[in-house]
């Protein structure tokens, strides 16, 4: 897939790609109504929206249900396309569990403290020593990481926690150690958190085959997203918007910035671009 390094051409609006918190969902997660009217125009216009986001599945059913969306969902930073109407799994791309153990080896030779997590398509896994902010009501397994690994899961994500630190610094550790076994990203702002993906999956990768799947050029997509696991996206986008106030490396890779979130710029955008 060619992720692209700006703006493209633009033309018609017939997909719109959005992040879900910090982007398109306030405090608590919630949908405000402007945002929840702009859905509804996109629908009636013909418009395609897709959820693309870092949440796992199992956090994305009570959004498609305050919002009504019945489309498609990109969970896990990429590794899952979900068929929010159906609440069903219609593809999910996983890293070896080899290769998470190594990854996890290479970042432990580099840095103390860390504690870490499984998001799999089975469920939630964590060590003893990472400390669960949000489980979602979830059922949650706790061993050491290589019981955790057996029986062979999809692992879509490593999630890697260090109680010192900032997630930047961890990045960039990772980034440093991790290229060619896994991709690592994060959007935690509040805590040092990083989430290591397979080798090739992304929101961008994910949301590009899902548009073609449809039919939808990349000239016709417009995506917004506030942190760095949305950086791909938001250059691969015909148009890409960061939320104004969002990361450094958004902000740089994104055509154009959006109002906050708390201002819906994400409705005031669409509505804009659709002449609603």
């Amino acid at each position: 897939m060619d992720e692209g390094s700006g703006p493209v051409a633009t033309g018609r609006v017939r997909l719109v790609a959005s992040d879900l918190d910090g982007t398109l969902l306030g405090p608590g997660g919630l949908a405000s109504p402007r945002t929840l009217a702009m859905i509804s125009a996109c629908r009636a216009a013909g418009v395609h929206v897709v959820f693309v986001t870092g949440r796992p599945v199992v956090w994305l059913d009570p959004v498609a249900e305050q919002t009504g969306h019945t489309g498609t969902a990109i969970c896990a930073n990429g590794a899952v396309v979900y068929d929010a109407g159906g609440r069903r799994v219609l593809s999910a791309t996983g890293l070896a569990p080899a290769d998470a153990l190594e990854a996890v080896a290479r970042l432990r030779r580099r840095l103390d403290g860390l504690a870490v997590a499984l998001e799999t398509l089975a469920g939630f896994r964590r060590e003893p020593g990472y400390v669960v902010r949000f489980d979602g009501g979830r059922e949650v397994e706790v061993g050491d990481l290589p019981a955790l690994l057996d029986p062979d899961p999809v692992v879509l994500k490593v999630l890697v926690r260090r109680e010192a630190g900032t997630s930047e610094e961890l990045l960039a550790v990772a980034r440093e150690e991790l290229g060619g076994l896994a991709h690592p990203t994060h959007s935690s702002p509040e805590s040092p958190l990083i989430e290591v993906s397979a080798v090739g999956v992304s929101k961008a990768v994910a949301l590009a085959a899902h548009a073609a799947s449809l039919g939808v050029a990349r000239e016709d997509v417009v995506a917004f997203g506030d942190m760095p696991n949305d950086v791909e996206m938001l250059r691969w986008a015909g148009r890409g918007y960061a939320m104004a106030g969002g990361h450094p490396e958004a902000v740089a890779a994104a055509a154009a910035t959006a109002p906050p979130c708390a201002e819906d710029g994400v409705a005031r955008v669409v509505e804009e671009l659709l002449g609603v």
